[in-house]
Formats: structure tokens, C-alpha cells, sequence
């Protein structure tokens, strides 16, 4: 395994916050009313420091992008990883690490770091800063790019798993990866999950375009596409238009296609992973407005983990783009209150 590496730091100012624990199946406004603005930031405060790794998938470059509090020192505790999985239509750091000009934090890898993780995120093959096999990217090729990047970030945090979150086709790719690599997966969280996709609005569409997804590896990404994200659920209110139109400028200089493959397998080939086999702690959240799946199609996915830790959340005032939209905070919160619960004492 090859890698290079790139580091920078940035200042940020750093409000404090207070957080409370939660646990069991909840509904997000129960959750969070009246503890958090959306303006709140986590603790502890110090720069944020970055860098950038490579790792290769069979001769395929894979990018791979990291972010904590301070640069790694020798001899320092390691910080507990967490590893954000992106999804089908833009690709890692305009996911995960998006700068919206006067509107507030939209990187969530700003926001974990602040909480104290050691964050990576990974162009998967084909999107963004990494090569392309030529395939079309789809779960199988998306869990391969995971196990290539995996050793990287070990080697490089001293930590033996990762704890992982993925966002709609980035969950099923989270969660496939957990299934194939379980001793790799700390907790895993699934955002805008869909696990056999029966009655939801988006996927029937997709369904009926499936000869076109089909007839090319890559498929039409351009500036409407990325607008259509955020009106295809009804929901338009839950964003800012301003992120659409920053998400569109960072993604401009990779080109206005990219891979169908998780496009297929969320129209064709439902249900890719088998709960039975997800061992880790898991966290299923889910917007209250999602046209990717139903409140049914993942509580039958989460009824049937076999690990008793396990929550099943719905954050109001939301949609399918959880982590773009004005209540991102109530997904942050989560996550974090998931990631950071003790571990359970057996009897």
C-alpha cells in the first residue's frame, strides 16, 4: 500500500456546547428540543489540522482526506476514528467537508474534529480527486475502495477500527463493508438508508429509468441534477439554496458525470446487505420527509441486528440531505451522542 501525504492547519473559532445522552428507538424532536441551537458548536476548541493520503485499489489512486484537533504528535493517545462514507451523486469533501460563504458550518468532518475524532472520508473510484477503474462504482467496487483504504488509515492513526458513517447509497456501502470486514468496524451509522426500497418515492424512480442506468458506467450529474436533490422530496424548505450552489461550484471541476453503479443496485438489486450479518452497534437515522425509504423498510432492517445496541432515529423538519440541510445540527448531535455512548457492561 502506497501512500503520499499533504497536511495543512486552519483556525476556526470554537463555541461550546453541552450535550446530553440518549438511547433506544427515538423520534429526533423528542430527542433534541430545547438542548441545542443550530448555531452551537461541540468541544474541545484548538485548530484543525489536515491532510491528505493516498491509498491503491488494484493500481486505482483512491484520495483519501483527514481532519482532528492538532497535528498527530509521536508518543500521543490516538483519538477514535471515525470514517464518513459518501454517497451516490457528489463526492467526499464537497459531502463532508463543504464551505457554504456566510451560512454557517457545513463540514461535518469540522464538527466531529471539534468533538474530538481523529476524521477520513475517501473519494471512491471513479469520484472526485480519485482514479477510475472504469467501472461503475457500485457497492461491491464502493466496499473493495473501503478495504484499500482501511490499512491507510490504521497505519496511520495506531488504531486497530474505525468507527464508520455513511449517508444513502454511502450507507449501504458503510454497512457492506461492515458485513465483508466486521473486526475493521467500531460503530457504524446509517443516514438516508435504504434497505429493499419497497414504497419509496425515489427509488420507484429510479426503477422506471433502470434500462438507461444500466446502458453506461457513468450517468448526467450536472448543476440541475444537483438541484433536484434538494426539491425531489417535497421538502425544499429543510435547505438553504446557497448549499446547492456551493456544492455545485467545488463538484464543476470534476466534470457533470459520474458512476450510475449505486444508482443500479438501489433500483435492480435491493436488499445488498444482510442486518443479520451487521455485528457492529448500529445507529439508523432517517429524515422525517426521506423519498429514499420508509419508516417500514428500515425498521425491518433494524429489527433484525443482532446486537442489542442499536437506535433508530428520525429527525424532524428534514429530508434525504440530512447533513446539508438547515437541521443539520440535530444529525451532528446524534451521531455524536451514538459514537461517544460508554460501552455496555455484561452481566
Amino acid at each position: 500500500m502506497s501512500e503520499t501525504e499533504h497536511a495543512s492547519s486552519h483556525d476556526l473559532d470554537l463555541p461550546r456546547r453541552g450535550i446530553l445522552k440518549a438511547a433506544g428507538i427515538g423520534v429526533g424532536a423528542g430527542l433534541m428540543a430545547g438542548l441545542v441551537t443550530p448555531a452551537a458548536a461541540a468541544e474541545p476548541s484548538g485548530n484543525i489540522w489536515s491532510a491528505e493520503y493516498w491509498a491503491n485499489k488494484g493500481g486505482v489512486k483512491l484520495n483519501l482526506w483527514r481532519k482532528r484537533l492538532g497535528a498527530p504528535k509521536p508518543g500521543a493517545a490516538a483519538l477514535p476514528v471515525v470514517f464518513l462514507v459518501h454517497g451516490s451523486s457528489n463526492s467526499a469533501r464537497s459531502s463532508y467537508d463543504l464551505t457554504v460563504p456566510g451560512k454557517g458550518e457545513y463540514s461535518m468532518m469540522n464538527v466531529l474534529a471539534r468533538y474530538g475524532y481523529d476524521v477520513w472520508t475517501m473519494d471512491h473510484d471513479g469520484y472526485g480527486y480519485s482514479g477510475s477503474s472504469g467501472n461503475s462504482s457500485d457497492i461491491a467496487s464502493g466496499v473493495e475502495d473501503l478495504k484499500a483504504a482501511t490499512p491507510v488509515v490504521m497505519k496511520e492513526t495506531g488504531q486497530q477500527k474505525a468507527h464508520f458513517y455513511g449517508t444513502s447509497s454511502g450507507g449501504i456501502r458503510a454497512a457492506a463493508f461492515a458485513q465483508a470486514q466486521p473486526q475493521s468496524v467500531g460503530r457504524l451509522a446509517l443516514s438516508a438508508f435504504t434497505y429493499k426500497g419497497d414504497g419509496a418515492e425515489e427509488i420507484g424512480r429510479r426503477r422506471k429509468n433502470i434500462d438507461a442506468l444500466r446502458a453506461n458506467p457513468r450517468r448526467k450529474r450536472d448543476a440541475a441534477m444537483i438541484r433536484s436533490i434538494f426539491s425531489r422530496d417535497g421538502y425544499p424548505q429543510g435547505y438553504d439554496a446557497a448549499v446547492a450552489e456551493a456544492i455545485i461550484a467545488d463538484e464543476a471541476k470534476f466534470g457533470d458525470t459520474i458512476p450510475s453503479g449505486t444508482y443500479v443496485d438501489m433500483a435492480a438489486n435491493l436488499p445488498i446487505v444482510d442486518p443479520k450479518k451487521v455485528l457492529s452497534p448500529v445507529l439508523m437515522l432517517r429524515g422525517e420527509f426521506d423519498g429514499n425509504s420508509t419508516n417500514d423498510d428500515l425498521l425491518d432492517f433494524y429489527r433484525q441486528l443482532p446486537n442489542g445496541e442499536r437506535q433508530f432515529v428520525i429527525l424532524p423538519k428534514t429530508a434525504h440531505a440530512v447533513g446539508y440541510g438547515v437541521n443539520r445540527h440535530l444529525l451532528h448531535y446524534a451521531v455524536h451522542n451514538f459514537l461517544s455512548a460508554p460501552e455496555p457492561v455484561g452481566a
